[in-house]
C-alpha cells in the first residue's frame, strides 16, 4: 500500500476565498524520494502541512478529499499520533530550534512522547551521528551555521523515527556547498534507511541526483508527476518557467542544434560521461 494516498483534496484557507488546492490525487510510495516543486504560491507548502496534520487542526480552513498517511486519516487523527509517523523541517531552521543546546533540541520531542530516559539517549546519539553533527551536541542552536542548524533540525526529527520525512526548502537560506551536504545527507537515508522523503524544492540541480519522481504544481493543482528525466524534458516544464537542471537544459541546446545524447543527463557528471562517450564514438 502506498505510505501516502491523497484522493479529491481540495482547501482553502479561513479569511480567503481562492482555494490554495484544487482536487489533487496523488500517492507516494513507502521509500520513495519526491521532490515536489513548482512556482511561488502554487500550494507546495499547504500540500505538505496536510501531510502532518496541521491542516485542518492547526490552520483551520475549509477542506475537502481525503488525505490517508501510514493508513491514518489526516481528518480523524491528531497532530500527535500523526507526528509518531511523520517530521516536517521548516523552512527556517530556527523556527524549531529553542533549547540551550543541540542535544536537547534533538531529545525534545521524545521527551515529550514521555519515550524512556535510556531509549532517548540512544536515538539522540543515532541522530546525531547519522547527521555528522556529534560534535555540536553541546553548542547552542544560536551559535551554529544555517547549514549546521538545518542538520539539528533532521537529527531532531530523525530521533522521532518517522516513516516519512518533509523538507520544505530546507537549503533556501544556504550557499551551494551547505545545499550539498543537506542532500548528501537526506538522500543516504533514504537509501540506507528506506525512509520516505517528500522535499519541496526549487534547487533542482543538487536535488534531482537524489529524487524517484518530480511532482511538478502550479495553480493548486499537480501538473505533472513522473520519473525527472520525462517531466524534465516535458515542454509544460518550460512553459511554467520551472528552473530545470543545467545538464538537461544542456542536452535540450544541444539537441536543437542536432547533437542527440538520446536522453537527457540529471547531472554535471552524467552529462559529461554521455558527451565523453558521444566524442569517443
Amino acid at each position: 500500500m502506498p505510505v501516502i494516498e491523497v484522493k479529491n483534496l481540495s482547501y482553502t484557507y479561513q479569511g480567503t476565498e481562492r482555494p490554495a488546492i484544487r482536487d489533487v490525487t496523488f500517492t507516494v510510495e513507502r521509500g520513495e524520494f519526491v521532490i515536489i516543486t513548482g512556482p511561488s504560491g502554487c500550494g507546495k507548502t499547504t500540500l505538505c502541512r496536510c501531510f502532518n496534520g496541521l491542516i485542518p487542526h492547526f490552520y483551520g480552513g475549509s477542506m475537502t478529499g481525503e488525505v490517508i498517511v501510514a493508513g491514518l486519516s489526516v481528518k480523524q487523527n491528531s497532530t500527535t499520533q500523526l507526528a509518531q509517523h511523520v517530521g516536517m523541517v521548516f523552512q527556517s531552521p530556527e523556527n524549531q530550534l529553542f533549547a540551550l543546546s543541540v542535544e536537547k533540541d534533538v531529545a525534545f520531542g521524545l521527551e515529550n512522547l514521555a519515550i524512556p530516559r535510556e531509549e532517548i539517549r540512544q536515538r539522540v546519539e543515532w541522530a546525531l551521528e547519522t547527521t555528522g553533527i556529534s560534535d555540536l551536541r553541546t553548542k547552542a542552536p544560536y551559535e551554529l551555521s544555517g547549514g549546521q542548524q538545518q542538520r539539528v533540525a533532521i537529527a531532531s526529527v530523525l530521533a522521532m523515527r518517522p516513516e516519512i520525512m518533509i523538507l520544505d526548502e530546507p537549503t533556501s537560506f544556504l550557499d551551494p556547498v551547505a545545499a550539498q551536504k543537506i542532500f548528501e545527507v537526506v538522500g543516504g537515508l533514504n537509501r540506507e534507511l528506506g525512509l520516505t522523503v517528500i522535499l519541496v524544492e526549487h534547487r533542482l540541480d543538487l536535488a534531482t541526483a537524489y529524487a524517484n519522481r518530480v511532482v511538478v504544481m502550479d495553480g493548486g493543482e499537480i501538473r505533472l508527476s513522473g520519473d525527472p528525466t520525462c517531466v524534465y524534458a516535458s515542454k509544460d516544464v518550460r512553459l511554467l518557467g520551472i528552473g530545470v537542471p543545467k545538464p538537461v537544459r544542456l542536452y535540450q541546446v544541444l539537441k536543437e542544434k542536432g547533437v542527440d545524447l538520446h536522453r537527457p543527463p540529471l547531472t554535471a557528471h552524467e552529462a559529461a560521461a554521455m558527451i565523453r562517450e558521444m566524442v569517443e564514438r
